[in-house]
């Protein structure tokens, strides 16, 4: 198995670097390898770029054979051949129907994770070469292929051992390497996959290993004798696991729409497109608005009804929904098109600030999936779908983002003068589901049937029911499916739709589930857009009626938009009294202007610099010390700790990793104190760089602020002569999501993160295991206030502050320790106070709880 290490940039001279890239280059012919185009996206340097690369081993069997067969080797599973679960007459595959969990058969269960693991390799067929695994989508917010590969499998072994089922890992290096995704905080947070991987072969062996082990499971497993499975059932691990493997189809599906196409090959048994997507001289239909009469709709699943669902679908909540107005169609591309010839993506007008800057920072000019022909003038384009390059057919939906689906509201609100209530605007989550036709309704208005537990896709295609649950291979036209009785089209189904709403939980729901506690709880956070209605590839809970899924405003999915004219305030599932929010904050809380938060965060970084470099006096200086504020230099305190027990224990001073860094003034005096190598992580940007620039400058400089406009400039020293400061090293990084080949440092820091995190008992479980960051015998420093919001993470996910089922308070200390659990001992404990100056006469002062671990040998 191969390791995983860090890869040093720039480890191939750079002639080397560009020789190859014009190898590369000259390889590929234009006219048939079309790439996104750059002046659509911003690319990553060429560093960043060729990293990747020292994953190539040189298997050259990872291509398709003549008829786009793979080799026996790569199925690890059921091979796509007639008699699979889902094969069709035509040697396509599809999905099967979502399994009723009061009536499934052990066999029938088989056969749902037989077609779950199948189609999820069908669909990686598609990926031509080694090269595929590895290289990083062009934006670099998401992992390279091989994670997302060896991700699916291992959630099935986390999580049965978690559930009970499955009591011994198959591979921890894998269980841990291949754990935790990326859901980037914004469209610049780039990720720069540096790793070593796994070989694809490793991969697909340990794959074989995890697909035995499951089907031992379902053969085996009394649960599936005693319906029916429900949430409190240990088999309900199972379908969790089923279900989180075919969300994987869908965004490895949208991955793979942003390759360079001359990678990928659409794979014979992927499901045969809808005639409407060879047809780019079909027109769509006039999309009117159609009136919606008022009416209640109830959101939410019942908690008994017969089939998995997650935590966010659980609850109950009734609206009355105003009369308003609907496009009866997803908006086109041709409709969309009018947009991008009349400029609007050169027009700040129509979009949102936010909007605006991932449109400049992109440099997008038009649909991400859209590939131009000619001179950008000419506006003559056409379609990437998931394996290739197609006419642009002008009567499919337009894939777009958020961003883009309310620069187009906007913009087409203008052209037809409507104002105010009359203004188009995104379908809000109550509205969607008044949408909605299904063949009953209950007393209550909820559904009373779910299609996708009784129809394949197959099924679906055949009646021209919906482009759903893998009906077809891709998107088509927006009037290729039966409309409802009221007129509209692909109210399910084809592609997803945007919402104006923001993600929020239900009133009365079951809460989070024990086996995946942060499935939906860090997206309760204002920043993630509902999407409603499924899309082409949802399948089994995706196309659920449901369903309830969520994205940042700047994600491609495979998502469109339908536009709605409303009558009064806007009335959402998130912003409506009383807040469904998992605790008393209201996510729909407005930020202020960009420019103020950029001001806001350059005086927060100088205050932050002060205290952490400057000394009490310098801090202090103007009576504020004659008022008894804590004197000390903060950082200097935190690192002693660490010093001083590493001496009186005899823990040696090889490696310290300090998580949550900041400006990174610990991490040097750390250094000063005789550690030999030291690695700073911290998730924000803006701090690592300052880190950076002082270890380079060896001093700071700041403008300490004294009154308004009143600054002192001072040079503040770096702890450390250079040597020291040299073996130093920061890294930008999420704490919830430290990178697999940290392990094994004499003493780490976890620096007032807890806190300000979206899962604080993610980096808690990093400590320890058999790739823990602390070696055993090592040190474990935990600072922090505990002073949890809700606007950070619900109150679910804290390690204390609140109450248990008797009503009695949980501390977060002993939290900190059940979270630790039984392999770290406390040392020692104590408090630590730390000032931030604004002024002269205005400080703000924390007080560090600081708790001292030894991980026991």
């Amino acid at each position: 198995m191969s390791p995983v290490v860090s890869l040093q940039q720039g480890s191939e001279p750079s002639e080397l670097k560009r020789k190859r890239a014009e190898e590369e280059a000259s390889a590929a012919p234009v006219a048939t390898q079309p790439v996104h185009q750059p002046s659509n996206h911003n690319t990553f340097d060429n560093d960043k770029a060729e990293s990747w690369r020292e994953n190539m081993r040189g298997d050259a069997e990872l291509v398709s054979g003549p008829a786009g067969e793979r080799p026996d080797w790569w199925w690890s599973g059921p091979k796509p051949v007639e008699g699979t679960p889902g094969m069709q007459p035509d040697g396509t595959m599809t999905s099967l129907p979502l399994p009723n969990l009061a009536s499934c058969t052990r066999q029938q269960v088989l056969d749902y994770f037989d077609n779950t693991w199948c189609l999820t390799e069908v669909l990686f067929s598609a990926l031509q070469g080694e090269e595929c695994f590895y290289r990083p989508p062009y934006h670099n917010l998401r992992h390279p292929f091989i994670f997302y590969f060896g991700h699916v499998a291992v959630f099935y072994v986390n999580k049965l051992r978690v559930a009970g089922i499955q009591g011994e890992p198959l591979n921890p290096h894998f269980e841990q390497v291949f754990e935790v995704g990326v859901d980037e905080m914004s469209w610049d947070d780039l990720s720069k996959n540096e790793m070593l991987w796994p070989s694809v072969r490793e991969v697909i062996d340990y794959r074989r290993q995890v697909y035995q082990m499951v089907r031992r499971h379902i053969e085996t497993h009394p649960d599936l004798d005693h319906l029916p499975v429900t949430w409190s059932s240990q088999a309900w691990a199972l379908f969790m696991c089923f279900e989180h493997e075919r969300i994987h189809l869908e965004t490895s599906s949208v991955l793979m729409r942003e390759l360079p196409v001359h990678l990928l090959r659409r794979p014979p048994q992927w499901p045969a497109y809808h005639a409407s997507v060879s047809d780019a001289a079909r027109a769509p239909p006039t999309n009117e608005l159609v009136a919606v009469e008022a009416g209640d709709v109830t959101l939410g699943k019942p908690a008994d009804w017969p089939s998995y669902g997650w935590d966010n679908e659980y609850g109950s909540r009734t609206f009355h929904v105003r009369p308003f107005k609907a496009s009866k169609a997803l908006v086109s591309n041709a409709e969309f098109l009018d947009f991008v010839r009349d400029g609007g993506y050169r027009s700040k007008t129509w979009w949102s600030e936010e909007g605006w800057r991932w449109r400049t920072f992109r440099n997008a000019k038009w649909p991400t999936f859209w590939v131009p022909e000619g001179p950008q003038g000419l506006h003559r384009y056409k379609l990437r779908v998931v394996f290739e390059v197609v006419d642009l057919p002008l009567a499919l939906p337009a894939v777009v983002n958020h961003h883009e689906a309310r620069a187009y509201a906007n913009w087409l609100s203008a052209k037809q003068g409507l104002r105010g209530d009359a203004a188009l605007r995104l379908l809000s989550e109550p509205e969607h589901h008044r949408l909605r036709q299904v063949a009953k309704k209950d007393a209550e208005g909820r559904a009373a049937e779910d299609p996708v537990m009784s129809l394949s896709g197959a099924a679906f295609a055949k009646g021209a029911v919906a482009n759903v649950n893998l009906a077809f291979g891709a998107e088509c036209a927006v009037d290729a499916m039966a409309p409802t009785a009221a007129g509209f089209h692909d109210v399910f189904g084809n592609l997803w739709q945007w919402c104006e709403d923001h993600l929020a939980s239900l009133p009365s729901s079951q809460g989070v589930h024990p086996y995946y506690d942060d499935f939906s709880t860090p997206c309760y956070d204002g920043e993630h857009h509902v999407i409603m209605g499924g899309s082409f590839i949802s399948t089994g809970d995706e196309a659920s009626v449901f369903a309830r899924f969520h994205f940042r405003p700047h994600f491609f999915q495979h998502a469109g938009f339908r536009l709605v004219s409303g009558t009064g305030p806007l009335q959402t599932s998130c912003q409506d009294s009383p807040p469904p929010h998992v605790g008393a904050w209201d996510p729909s809380t407005k930020k202020g202007s960009q420019a103020a938060a950029d001001a806001a965060a350059a005086e927060a970084l100088q205050q932050r610099l002060l205290s952490a470099y400057g000394s009490a006096e310098q801090l202090l200086e103007g009576g504020a010390a004659a008022c008894g504020l804590p004197g000390a230099n903060f950082p200097a305190s935190l690192a002693g700790l660490v010093l001083e027990a590493a001496k009186k224990l005899g823990v040696p001073l090889g490696s310290a990793l300090e998580v949550g860094s900041g400006v990174g003034a610990t991490a040097f005096h750390l250094a000063a104190g005789g550690f030999e190598s030291v690695v700073g992580v911290e998730h924000e940007a803006r701090a690592v760089a300052a880190a950076t620039a002082a270890q380079q400058a060896g001093t700071v400089a700041v403008g300490r602020k004294d009154e308004g406009h009143l600054r002192t400039p001072m040079d503040l020293p770096v702890p450390g002569g250079s040597a020291a400061r040299n073996r130093v090293t920061f890294r930008q990084m999420d704490p919830c999501c430290i990178a697999a080949e940290l392990v094994d440092f004499d003493a780490v820091l976890l620096s007032g993160v807890l806190e300000k995190i979206c899962s604080p008992k993610a980096p808690l479980g990093r400590m320890g295991g058999s790739r823990g960051l602390v070696k055993k015998g090592g040190l474990l420093l935990v600072s922090s206030t505990y002073c949890w919001s809700e606007r950070t993470a619900a109150s679910q996910l804290w390690l204390g502050g609140t109450t248990d089922a008797a009503g009695n308070p949980v501390r977060s200390r002993d939290g900190l320790a059940a979270a630790l659990g039984p392999e770290f001992e406390l040392v020692s404990e104590t408090e630590l106070p730390c000032a931030l100056r604004s002024c002269e006469r205005m400080y703000s002062v924390s007080i560090q709880h600081c708790s001292l671990w030894r991980r026991v040998a």
